[in-house]
């Protein structure tokens, strides 16, 4: 298991890092702004902080200090972490049409008929692999509001079904995840809708900022419970990229809390999609696109156009790029499911186990590789990865977790 006959994966240091942490950058993340977006997602009955596990067993058996998991299977029920994004974006954007301040509302208040009195019909539309979609969707109809969910060709029809579980109206169109996104921004101009996209583009980063700071609430979760088992902070911090919202809202709240002390923040994406990694081996770090179909298991991930403001983040700020075969992926899933005696076993779906697969197979197999050593992922790291989805397919969870599909062999 080398990369003698097959490059499993590629890395890319990003030189256009900064070599300090600026303020500015990251007032969008602001320690009590995050605090007041937990707030108000606590205000919903079935909230509860998913767990952080230690995986000392498996820390050890790779010779490192730490490896800490926060699993975001256990969000809300929806088997991912993406309705942190959506429900805030929705209940921010409620707020302002009410002209309301969100930390003054609770889901109590929103729910109130009145609400809808004030505001009338309001559809959402979203673009989705199906983990956001079905967290727009659900946030909408908690709300008592419509939605509207197109997911790219290839989508699970399980992820779909689950969406229209939650009174979207939900199709599968024939094009990619970016084209499918452009279709749903020509309905909501057409229909008066409104987009709740996590990716921004020149016009329409408003609401993608909101997601953003959605997902950032998670971070102040995980910086207090790595508090309570650890006196120093993580050194490595690996975030799955797709369109890389969710990494730059994690990575903005950690740089926030820990300015110069900050982790090391390494980008994870499928090589299949690997549009960050494209992007910082360009001359000027400049964004590329990834098109066609982008053929990956990771789903989740399989998004060929940075997000705008969470480029911009990343590149000032991200160590580099990890673009990984899907085989890194299974691994990881495997990994987690069926853990060394002591450790937690965890259900991960294809795009939530690629940073564990990464560490695993850079520490097994190639310790002495240039790339581990430039990660500076030594017997002295304390390492955070993040399951951001359960078996969200059951079928090709049993596939490659039972069945054994794609091996890194």
């Amino acid at each position: 298991m080398t990369l003698k006959d097959k490059q499993f994966i590629k890395w890319v240091k990003n030189k256009f890092k900064n070599s300090e942490v600026f303020e500015e950058d990251l007032q969008n993340f602001n320690i009590e702004q995050v605090q007041n977006i937990l707030k108000f997602q606590q205000t919903h009955p079935s909230y509860t902080h998913t767990p952080l596990y230690s995986l000392s067993n498996l820390a050890n058996h790779l010779g490192v200090s730490m490896i800490q998991a926060k699993d975001e299977s256990q969000r809300f029920g929806l088997n991912a972490f993406k309705v942190l994004g959506g429900i805030y974006a929705i209940a921010k954007y409620i707020a302002n049409q009410l002209g309301e301040e969100i930390e003054d509302l609770s889901f109590d208040k929103l729910r109130d008929p009145s609400v809808k009195q004030r505001l009338g019909d309001v559809t959402f539309i979203s673009a989705t692999d199906g983990n956001h979609g079905r967290g727009v969707a659900w946030a909408a109809r908690e709300l008592g509001f419509k939605s509207v969910i197109y997911m790219p060709k290839g989508s699970s029809s399980q992820r779909l079904q689950a969406i229209r579980n939650e009174g979207a109206l939900a199709e599968i169109q024939d094009v990619n995840y970016d084209d499918t996104v452009r279709i749903c921004a020509r309905l909501a101009e057409k229909n008066g809708w409104v987009m709740v996209q996590d990716t921004a583009w020149e016009g329409y980063d408003e609401i993608p900022l909101w997601i953003m700071q959605g997902y950032s609430a998670m971070a102040l979760e995980i910086v207090e419970q790595w508090n309570q088992t650890s006196e120093q902070p993580p050194t490595h911090l690996f975030l799955q990229a797709g369109v890389g919202s969710f990494a730059a809202g994690i990575a903005g709240y950690f740089l926030r809390v820990y300015g110069e002390q900050a982790p090391k923040i390494v980008i994870v994406e499928p090589d299949q999609a690997d549009c960050f990694y494209q992007s910082f081996i360009t001359e000027k770090g400049e964004r590329q696109f990834v098109g066609g179909a982008m053929a990956t298991e990771m789903a989740g991930l399989a998004c060929g156009e940075p997000n705008t403001e969470a480029f911009k983040l990343l590149r000032s700020y991200a160590s580099g790029v990890l673009s990984c075969d899907d085989a890194i992926s299974t691994v990881g899933m495997r990994v987690y499911g069926n853990p060394l005696k002591g450790d937690p076993s965890i259900v991960s779906g294809e795009s939530g186990s690629v940073t564990l697969g990464a560490v695993y197979y850079l520490r097994k197999f190639m310790r002495e590789h240039s790339i581990t050593v430039d990660l500076e992922l030594h017997e002295d790291a304390r390492i955070l990865v993040i399951n951001t989805e359960g078996d969200t397919d059951e079928e090709n969870y049993r596939k490659i977790v039972w069945d054994g599909f794609l091996p890194v062999q």
